[in-house]
Order: C-alpha cells, then structure tokens, then sequence
C-alpha cells in the first residue's frame, strides 16, 4: 500500500489547490506547481485530493494512454483522470457544441467511444477482466474528449504530470448509443477534421486491448483508490482518432460512419469563472 507522511500529504493538496484554482478560475500556469511527481501512487494522490474539493459531482472517468518506454517505466500502458457533471454535454443532432478552454493552457479534441455503466461496480473488486467488466455496461456511445489543462506543457511533462491534474480531462461531448455494439466491438473506427482537414483517424483495436481493456483499466483502478464505478457513469476510453491540437476559434468534426457525427467549436473567449466546458 502506498503511504505518506502528513508533510507529503500537505505537498500533494497544495498542488492539487493550484491545479483546482486555475481550472476555476480558467488561468493558465507557466510551471507545475510544486515538486514533480515522480511515481504515478504520488500523481494519483494528487488527483485524489483535487476530486476530494472539487465542486460538482463525480459523473465517469476518462482513459488515456501510457507510450514507448515509459511503459516499462510505470509498469502501465493507461491512466485515468475524472469527468464531472458541468463539464458533460449533450450533442444535440448535428447542432456544434461551444466549449471554452484556457487560454495558454493545453487543449485538444480527440474522438472517442465511451462505455455506460448500467450496474454498480463491486466496491472492493480490483481483477476486472473483459468478460466481468462488459458484463457491467448498458451503453456504447460515441464521443468527444476535450482535453485542456492550465498547464500548457502537461503532455511534455510525462504521465506522472497528466494524472496529477485530472488526466488532462476538460470534459466530454456525449453523441449518439452506438447500435449493436456487442457485435462490432472490435471495428468501430473514428475520424476527425479541424476546419475541414482530416487531422486524425483510427480503429479501436489499434491500442493494446482496444476499448475493453480501457474499460476493465478504469474498473480497477477506480476501485484500488476507493473510487468504485456507479450505475450510470462514464468511461471515455482513449483516443480512437488520435489528439489533435484545438486553438481557439477553431471547429472539430469527430466521424463515427453509421453512428453519426459530432461537431464542436472552442470558443475564443474564456474569461471568468467556471467549471463547464
């Protein structure tokens, strides 16, 4: 089990006060705040406290991806960060979907399918496999993450960075069910255009375990912090298209074929306080 002094746990709340800050404020941070984590344990504690105060309800979690050697580095190929209730929108039809991420801070759209949850995880359960954790799901959907950070060097950063503030998760374009998705589970592909150039497109099996493992990696990850899944909540599970820069004023298009599409635009202003996109 991971343990920390009170000193360390003092460390680890104030960076997750920075963080915390600057999301709600929208101000970008030129540094990491505080003394880089150096294992993804102390990241998660970050992560931790910041859920912890955070002011909105818990709604799913976000899945991203662990690559080359760094692999190796922390035994994982996936990290999680948290999704919450006002940063959740509804695409409705082919209408665009307005967001506002930070100015300076990182930010991108990548197109995504995402598992509903339609019983409750076991609380203590932590060996989730395939079969066990599809047993779990209601839903496919098709989806947007918009990732966004205060901090515009996050990916640069490394892993241990990324999990520390939410997982670069600034939130999640909810699409369309996905019809008989058990059937197709394994050619379901994504495409995205920015400003009408293709920039990105993908299959669910091009990442190791394809969606499923991002489903069962959520499962058991959430639960080994205390954090067990809910009826209901959402799993965004990788970027099937990629991850793709998104600069102010400019207009997405993630690609789903049969499952329709999603169109979204930041916005170029993002003065104020707020926790939604």
């Amino acid at each position: 089990m991971f343990e920390t002094s009170d000193s360390v746990k003092e460390a680890y709340s104030a960076i997750a006060g920075e963080f915390r800050a600057a999301r709600i404020s929208r101000t970008a941070l030129t540094d990491f705040p505080g003394t880089l984590p150096r294992i993804l344990d102390e990241s998660y504690a970050i992560q931790d406290a910041a859920i912890a105060h955070w002011p909105d309800a818990l709604v799913g979690w976000k899945v991203g991806r662990i690559l080359g050697d760094l692999v190796a580095v922390h035994g994982t190929d996936r990290l999680i960060g948290p999704i919450f209730a006002a940063s959740l929108q509804n695409a409705d039809g082919e209408a665009e979907q307005d967001f506002a991420a930070i100015a300076g801070g990182f930010c991108a759209v990548e197109g995504e399918y995402v598992f509903e949850l339609a019983i409750d995880a076991e609380p203590n359960k932590t060996d989730y496999d395939a079969s066990s954790a599809l047993a779990l799901v209601g839903r496919l959907w098709t989806g947007i993450e918009v990732a966004g950070s205060p901090l515009a060097t996050i990916n640069d950063l490394g892993p241990t960075v990324v999990v520390s503030d939410f997982g670069n998760n600034w939130g999640l374009i909810l699409g369309k069910p996905v019809q008989n998705w058990q059937a197709r589970l394994e050619n379901l592909t994504c495409s995205v255009t920015i400003n009408g150039d293709v920039v990105g497109t993908g299959i669910v099996t091009a990442f190791p375990g394809g969606i499923t493992q991002s489903l069962v990696f959520a499962l058991n990850c959430a639960a080994s912090r205390g954090l067990p899944l809910k009826r209901g909540m959402l799993i965004s599970t990788g970027a099937v298209s990629g991850v793709h820069d998104a600069k102010a004023g400019d207009h997405a298009i993630a690609d789903f074929g049969p499952d329709g599409r999603i169109a979204c635009h930041r916005l170029a202003v993002t003065a104020g306080l707020g926790l939604g996109l």
